[in-house]
């Protein structure tokens, strides 16, 4: 971008952190880093307690850039994705010190599906609206300080989280818009042919229906309780 008489501007590239570990649904975060890349200029870092490979809970390898350690302490956005992996970073002592760490100086804290449930454990949605996927939005996130909301992608203050796995193309449009203008994400979403008319209307429990709900929530039984129990022994302080 250059400035009105022609020289180079003088903008930084924002600075947005990206966490991963083991266990997260790869979907949750590469749909917004796929949209988010393209106004980061180049300060967009994928984060893990280790630099290098990190499975997510399909098995799909995702490599961090960044460490804990190197991870710039002063960020413009930083994100946290769920998957099936979510409980066992809800306990985890350093991931948790991490996030209320660089939270304390970010401009934007969010998360895509149960990542909200992360930021909770950490301390992170106390009082703010918040979603997350819909097998532990009304279930969990009140036990973590959060108040539910029934919404695609929720932004209360500098928090914005968003609903199950696919909501994360809504956030990462919503969140642009809030970064580079509205004009820059509706650019995004064409780039991205982001025009959704799925073959089935079943994305939410009141449209798919008890049975095909049934079915959903035993394969989500696992998350769901490990998700209970994890938010149970969640000691939250206030960052």
């Amino acid at each position: 971008m250059g400035t009105s008489d022609g020289s180079p501007s003088s903008v930084r590239p924002l600075r947005i952190a990206m966490l991963l570990y083991p266990g997260m649904t790869a979907l949750d975060l590469v749909g917004p880093q796929a949209l988010l890349s393209g106004i980061a200029g180049g300060g967009l870092h994928l984060v893990a307690r280790a630099s290098g490979p990190v499975l997510s809970d399909t098995g799909l390898a995702v490599v961090a850039d960044d460490s804990f350690e190197t991870c710039p302490r002063d960020l413009d956005v930083l994100f946290v994705p769920g998957g099936d992996g979510t409980p066992a970073q809800m306990r985890d002592s350093g991931t948790l010190a991490f996030l209320r760490d660089r939270a304390a100086r970010a401009g934007w804290i969010t998360s895509v599906c149960t990542g909200s449930l992360i930021l909770g454990a950490a301390g992170l949605l106390q009082g703010y609206r918040a979603t997350s996927h819909w097998c532990v939005r009304d279930r969990v996130l009140p036990r973590l300080g959060a108040i539910p909301v029934d919404e695609r992608v929720v932004v209360d203050r500098n928090r914005v989280t968003a609903a199950g796995i696919s909501a994360g193309l809504d956030f990462a449009l919503a969140l642009s818009a809030r970064l580079a203008g509205s004009e820059a994400a509706r650019t995004s979403q064409l780039v991205a042919e982001y025009a959704p008319a799925p073959p089935f209307e079943a994305g939410m429990p009141g449209t798919a229906g008890p049975a095909t709900t049934a079915r959903a929530r035993a394969i989500l039984r696992p998350l769901i309780d490990g998700a209970d129990a994890a938010a149970g022994e969640a000691t939250i302080t206030r960052p």
